[in-house]
């Protein structure tokens, strides 16, 4: 059969119809309908298509062990948090979002308590709070990995020389009630990475590369669903304007100053039972 704009869909998907796993045959006969239609609408020039090949192949190459540009271009196209919104909970737990970039590393085990900031600059904070199950048992033991940006918006594999490994991150166990609380420096906001493709894509489409102040948490207990969330600073510019859509109202939070000259962030974990 010739191969023509009009067969062409029906030839690929074709090819695709000895594929053993069912999942993996849905998956790349409707990738195939829905690349087709799209280039069908757009009807790319051969220039462009091999322009669009050069940008992804530099995504790849600028990813390494402490980068990830393709977790930024899933990001920036809102793909990230829109897997995240179709696989959310109940209601009832956590709010998800994304998991970013950064979480390249391994957090060192901490005690409760200890601090995650190892430089000791800008504003001091303690973050507190329970880890639950959606009907407010407690989760005793439940593990919390917490990593962020500096008050200057860098991550520590952003800056190897100038952070310490492992400065921001932190693997904290909670104790028999579910609580958890540790202490750290108030994050700024900060760009994602602008020196390689995305920030490239950003800049030709006029978008700006900005995220709000936040702290990335993944929260997990046996018998539970993780959950991959942030805690957003209240006060923190772009939480209107996120570059990758992760903001949610419900993990919006409050840095209160307090007495002790140190500001206090609130926020507590609620895990749905796994299925």
């Amino acid at each position: 059969m010739d191969f023509t704009e009009d067969t062409a869909t029906a030839a690929v998907q074709e090819s695709f119809q000895n594929t053993s796993d069912p999942r993996l045959r849905e998956i790349v006969t409707t990738l195939t309908r829905h690349l087709h239609e799209f280039v069908r609408e757009i009807r790319p020039t051969q220039r462009e298509w091999g322009q669009a090949i050069e940008f992804l192949t530099a995504v790849g190459h600028t990813c390494d062990d402490t980068r990830q540009e393709f977790v930024l271009l899933s990001d920036v196209f809102g793909v990230s948090m829109l897997i995240e919104t179709i696989n959310g909970g109940d209601g009832d737990a956590t709010d998800g979002t994304v998991l970013g970039p950064f979480h390249m590393t391994e957090s060192p085990r901490r005690e409760l308590g200890d601090t995650i900031d190892l430089i000791g600059t800008g504003q001091q904070c303690e973050v507190s709070g329970t880890v639950t199950a959606v009907d407010g048992t407690p989760l005793a033991g439940a593990v919390i990995d917490v990593w962020q940006a500096t008050d200057h918006g860098f991550y520590d594999v952003q800056q190897p020389g100038i952070q310490p490994p492992g400065n921001g991150r932190g693997l904290f166990t909670a104790d028999d009630q579910g609580r958890f609380h540790f202490r750290t420096v108030v994050p700024s906001h900060y760009p994602i990475p602008t020196d390689g493709p995305i920030g490239r894509l950003l800049g030709a489409t006029g978008r700006h590369p900005y995220r709000p102040a936040h702290i990335h948490f993944i929260a997990s207990a046996p018998g539970y669903e993780t959950v991959t969330t942030h805690v957003f600073v209240a006060d923190s510019p772009y939480l209107d304007s996120d570059a990758v859509f992760a903001v949610k109202r419900s993990l919006v939070v409050d840095f209160v100053p307090g007495d002790d000259g140190i500001r206090h962030a609130a926020f507590d974990i609620a895990l749905e039972q796994a299925q």
